[in-house]
């Protein structure tokens, strides 16, 4: 019986080494590998996230900006276009005041239409010569609506940041 026990012994002994060489190769060929291949891929997922995040952010903050730009250029555009109209309507009070003059000398019998225009020159209803002190007014009221227009946007910028 010990006779056959060698050959059992050693049999056992190359089938303990080849098992363990098969669960060495497994760990070293296949799960280290495995376990790399799936930590890269989390990794990569992670940065994944990551960029797409900060693309987000990136977008939101370009869209805060384009908004902010357009309030901007609609305030100002506000200011400009209330200058013109506050021009426009001083232009249009000296017009009617000069009308009346003309019109209460037309209407005197020793008067002639031409004397009356000479007295009495009626300025177009738009874009006149406005007096300085007046014209210097209406230029400073907008002046300050776009310097408003400017202490807005500058708030509009630092809060999105």
């Amino acid at each position: 019986m010990l006779k056959h026990i060698d050959p059992i012994l050693k049999l056992c002994l190359a089938l303990g080494a080849l098992m363990t060489g098969a669960g060495i190769g497994y760990y070293y060929g296949i799960y280290l590998p495995a376990q790399d291949i799936h930590q890269q891929t989390l990794a990569m997922a992670e940065r994944q996230s990551k960029a797409a995040e900060q693309s987000r952010a990136l977008a939101e903050r370009a869209r805060h900006e384009a908004e902010v730009q357009a309030v901007y250029g609609q305030c100002v555009d506000l200011a400009e276009s209330t200058y013109r109209h506050r021009w426009t309507q001083a232009c249009q009070a000296m017009h009617d005041a000069d009308q009346s003059a003309f019109d209460d000398c037309a209407d005197d019998l020793f008067s002639t239409r031409s004397g009356c225009l000479a007295k009495h020159p009626i300025r177009p209803a738009q874009d006149c010569a406005l007096p300085s002190q007046t014209a210097q007014s209406i230029a400073e009221a907008r002046d300050q609506r776009k310097a408003q227009c400017a202490a807005q946007l500058q708030t509009s910028q630092r809060g999105g940041r």
